[in-house]
């Protein structure tokens, strides 16, 4: 097997292009590199330099490479499916420049508001509008793969219309897209990322890494918390501290030959400054001693 170790500035508490609370993008970089790291996410659009000759050299001095770009929107809409296309479009410009960075990762918006927990969209899709959504992930992948040989690559996502696994089968059988197994999210929603990695790894050529901290779940769920509101109290959480066994699911990437990029991406916002450097490096050790203890 060839894992190789990325992050994403998700796992600095950004989720925002500019935000405050966010920490600056110079020590993202720096942190990321001194963690371990050698490859990362783009992160949300305008958060780290989208000039090519800047965000090249500030990479290249740190060795680090570009692996991804992210779409996130309402996958039930084809007005946000134009508009996300029309993102992915610009991105490109940048993207392909870099010719590691050969994945977009796309994500379907949740079905509640973030920070209030409030309804914003049905959690479940009728038939009609579960054929739409899987020709709007179709056209987006479609429209990468044909336009800038970009492979799109569907993220399962706590709270939004592809959390469960019954779900990801029926995505996975009525569309040819891959998948970025997150096996936070999966965990999330009572999935079995070890198991499911063995029977899908054909189709899942890019991973997220972090772990679900069920006790936080359960408090959630009982105190009506918001998504954002968990993430807070660290729903998602280092892959020694949560349900995750991944122990076993270095044994699967071993026995499936896993060759590509396994992104430490912890959702955290916000986040103060000196929280993200010790989780991230502290994972890319662990993850890290697994990947070599089985080589």
């Amino acid at each position: 097997m060839n894992i190789k170790l990325g992050s994403a500035p998700d796992s600095w508490g950004v989720w925002f292009s500019e935000n405050d609370k966010q920490t600056p993008w110079e020590r993202c970089l720096d942190e990321m590199a001194d963690a371990g790291y050698s490859g990362l996410e783009l992160g949300p659009w305008g958060y780290l330099p989208n000039e090519y000759s800047k965000l090249k050299a500030e990479l290249d001095k740190r060795q680090l490479d570009l692996v991804a770009t992210t779409l996130v929107g309402d996958l039930t809409s084809e007005t946000s499916t134009d508009e996300l296309i029309q993102q992915l479009d610009k991105m490109s410009e940048l993207q392909l420049k870099f010719p590691t960075a050969e994945y977009v990762v796309l994500i379907d918006d949740c079905y509640t508001d973030l920070f209030t927990g409030e309804l914003v969209r049905s959690p479940e899709l009728n038939g009609a509008e579960w054929k739409q959504f899987v020709n709007h992930v179709d056209k987006i992948k479609n429209h990468a793969k044909s336009k800038y040989d970009l492979e799109v690559v569907f993220h399962p996502h706590a709270q939004s219309h592809i959390e469960t696994e019954e779900q990801i089968e029926r995505l996975l059988q009525d569309s040819d897209v891959k998948l970025c197994l997150d096996t936070g999210h999966h965990a999330y929603t009572d999935g079995d990322a070890v198991a499911f990695m063995r029977k899908h790894h054909k189709r899942i050529p890019y991973l997220h890494i972090k772990s679900c901290d069920l006790k936080v779940r359960e408090k959630m769920q009982k105190e009506n918390w918001s998504f954002a509101k968990a993430v807070s109290e660290d729903i998602m959480c280092e892959p020694e501290k949560g349900v995750v066994d991944f122990e076993a699911f270095i044994d699967v990437l071993k026995d499936i030959d896993f060759d590509g990029w396994a992104v430490v991406e912890q959702d955290m916002y916000p986040a103060p400054f000196d929280k993200p450097y010790p989780i991230a490096k502290r994972t890319y050790d662990y993850v890290d001693g697994l990947i070599k203890k089985r080589q």
